[in-house]
């Protein structure tokens, strides 16, 4: 499997103990790779006594390089889902336009990343 990035949706499912069989491949295989900004959400809303194995379990995934290349592309990915008439919040842009950088899966729950890969190369899939 190449790599799966995985938004903050699929995330919460995990936690909670619901199905997310293509995260839990994806985690045996080694091929998940995080958006920082998915870092600060899921830390935003874990429990005191979680955060040290939350913090743990992300430590061992791969981080997605995010340089200025990378911003200005979100930057430009926001304007042009804007010109079509998608209004997109920079959280999302940046988990989508991390997907788009290293070629990668997104397993999503929001709808939000479905009309993005309507008109992008994105590609995406339910956790």
């Amino acid at each position: 499997m190449s790599a799966v990035v995985v938004d903050t949706s699929v995330w919460i499912d995990f936690f909670a103990g619901r199905p997310t069989e293509r995260l839990e491949e994806a985690l045996r295989l080694g091929s998940v790779a995080v958006p920082p900004v998915v870092v600060s959400e899921l830390l935003s809303g874990v429990r005191a006594r979680d955060r040290v194995s939350m913090i743990d379990l992300l430590t061992d995934l791969k981080l997605v390089a995010t340089p200025l290349a990378h911003w200005i592309a979100v930057g430009d990915l926001r304007a042009m889902l804007a010109r079509r008439g998608l209004s997109v919040s920079t959280p999302d842009a940046h988990v989508a336009q991390c997907a788009l950088d290293i070629d990668a899966l997104l397993l999503s729950h929001d709808a939000v990343f479905t009309r993005i890969a309507a008109v992008t190369a994105l590609r995406v899939a339910r956790g």
